[in-house]
This record gives C-alpha cells, sequence and structure tokens, in this order.
C-alpha cells in the first residue's frame, strides 16, 4: 500500500512527461521549416539564376539552416547529462561550425560555380526562420510541470 507522500511505480506516464519534447518539436519544426525554404528558394533562384542559383540555395541552406539545427540537436543529444556536459557540447559545436565555415567560405570564395547573392539570401533566410520555427516549437510545447 502506497502512502499519500509517494506515487506508485506503475503510475501512467502521460506523452507531455518527457522534459525532451520541447527540443524534439524545436528540430521537427526547424527541420521542416528549413525544407520549405530550401524548395521556395529553388524555385525562385534557380529561376532567375539557373544552375548557379540552385547551388547557392544549396550552399546557403546547409550554412544557415545546418547551423541552427546542429546546435539543438547537441543540446538535445545531451539533454541526460548535467549541464556542464551540455555547455562544453554546445560551446565546442559552436567552435567547431566557426571553424568549418571558416574553410568553406574560403574554399569557395573565388569559384564561380554558384551565386552570391543567392548564397546570401538563402542563408540569411534560413537562419532566421529555422530559428524561428525552433522558438515556436519550445514555447507551444505542453510539458508536465508538476507530477
Amino acid at each position: 500500500m502506497s502512502t499519500p507522500d509517494t506515487a506508485p511505480d506503475s503510475a501512467p506516464r502521460s506523452e507531455y512527461d518527457d522534459p525532451r519534447r520541447p527540443l524534439l518539436r524545436a528540430v521537427r519544426f526547424g527541420t521542416i521549416a528549413l525544407v520549405v525554404i530550401t524548395i521556395i528558394s529553388l524555385a525562385v533562384w534557380g529561376g532567375m539564376r539557373d544552375l548557379p542559383g540552385i547551388w547557392g540555395v544549396l550552399i546557403g541552406a546547409a550554412i544557415g539552416g545546418g547551423f541552427v539545427l546542429l546546435t539543438a540537436a547537441s543540446v538535445l543529444f545531451t539533454s541526460s547529462t548535467n549541464p556542464s556536459t551540455t555547455g562544453a557540447v554546445v560551446l565546442g559545436s559552436w567552435l567547431l561550425k566557426i571553424v568549418v565555415l571558416i574553410i568553406v567560405l574560403a574554399v569557395i570564395r573565388d569559384l564561380t560555380f554558384y551565386d552570391r547573392t543567392a548564397l546570401l539570401v538563402t542563408t540569411v533566410l534560413a537562419l532566421v526562420v529555422v530559428l524561428a520555427t525552433e522558438v515556436w516549437g519550445v514555447i507551444t510545447a505542453r510539458v508536465t510541470y508538476v507530477n
């Protein structure tokens, strides 16, 4: 027999009891937003600038969307660890992403197979839209606060 102060081990769990739920929603919404932005940008820039526009969109979507999504994913993957580990992984991933970004931009700087305007516009759109949808996914998530 259980006392009122302790909950039985077989208490039914709700889908809202998972503390990772907001992060999962953020990654899912961000991924959907990145796919939508990429498709729209491919249609617009591919129609305006042909193959260089398409390459610019693909590189921009990978840079902009990937940067934000990898941050959310690193927080999600370390959600079961202590805050120090999570902070170290997030900081390390940011530093690694910045180094990779600098290398990629240095390598493609003088190449002409992509459209620079398409790359810039898509990168900025992907950063803003993916971040906004991730925030929306987190703040609208239903999570149990009291058990």
